[in-house]
């Protein structure tokens, strides 16, 4: 598989995937300022594009909910521009001693839709199930296709990038389910969870990642339904290509975890 760059050289999904890498850092948002780049990202997309979600501060702009202070969150950061150009939590339930809802978020809005036998939240080892959810990428950060933007020669809110740079945005998406496996493993969970649209498990299959349908379609800011993935499975069945991006991306969040403060609860 080649793209054609600007000058018309053919460009290998190699070389496609390294520049994304070079051009995109992967960062454990821990601190207030970059927890707030994520929840102002997700108020863009969730609140103000979509209209799926209320604002949690208005003024502010910014989106969050009950669910995040259990939950890993990564950002994905153009590092030219410094902009925030994805982001995605992993929630996790919380421990043994704390007396809260121990039920992942789609076991209580969608509990009744989830129909598995054997890939359901409530039959598996609690410490080992996490549900990957608030997935964003600005529009900034989407775009048509190169050779319509050039015919059309319409002018987007994304003028600012380079088209080599452009070329490499569709890969966010794929970083953010990388970076996704790469938390799970490095929390030592295994099973997880996610509510999605039926055409994103279609479109990540293409990647190798191979989801299973859990749940009936139920009708959650659209048609959605329930689906699992085992991150063991995954790993494996990535494809060789996407391999050294997800190391270098696993290499970077470890690094990241190891340096975080303990308790463990100052994470979440």
């Amino acid at each position: 598989m080649s793209h054609c760059s600007p000058d018309g050289k053919a460009e290998s999904s190699t070389q496609l995937l390294e520049r994304f890498r070079s051009g995109f850092r992967f960062v454990l948002a821990t601190s207030e300022a970059e927890k707030k780049k994520i929840y102002r990202l997700r108020y863009d997309i969730y609140c103000d594009e979509l209209g799926y979600e209320e604002p949690s501060d208005a003024r502010e702009k910014l989106e969050y909910d009950e669910h995040d202070e259990r939950s890993l969150h990564c950002l994905i950061e153009h590092r030219r521009s410094g902009k925030a150009a994805g982001c995605m939590r992993l929630v996790l339930p919380p421990p043994d001693h704390d007396c809260r809802d121990t039920r992942l978020p789609l076991q209580s809005y969608a509990g009744q839709s989830l129909t598995h036998e054997i890939f359901h939240p409530a039959l598996l080892d609690k410490n080992e199930i996490c549900e990957v959810s608030r997935l964003a990428v600005p529009l900034s950060f989407r775009r048509k296709s190169l050779k319509a933007e050039i015919a059309d020669g319409i002018k987007t809110s994304s003028e600012e990038f380079t088209l080599d740079e452009k070329k490499t945005f569709p890969v966010i998406v794929i970083g953010l389910f990388l970076a996704t496996y790469a938390l799970v493993g490095i929390t030592n969970r295994r099973h997880v969870f996610a509510m999605m649209e039926p055409r994103l498990p279609r479109l990540l299959s293409m990647s190798g990642f191979n989801f299973t349908k859990v749940g009936d379609n139920i009708n959650f800011h659209g048609k959605r339904s329930a689906f699992y993935i085992d991150q063991h499975q995954a790993e494996k069945e990535i494809h060789a290509e996407l391999l050294p991006l997800y190391r270098h991306i696993q290499n970077e969040l470890e690094f990241q975890m190891e340096e975080l403060p303990m308790p463990e609860a100052s994470v979440y």
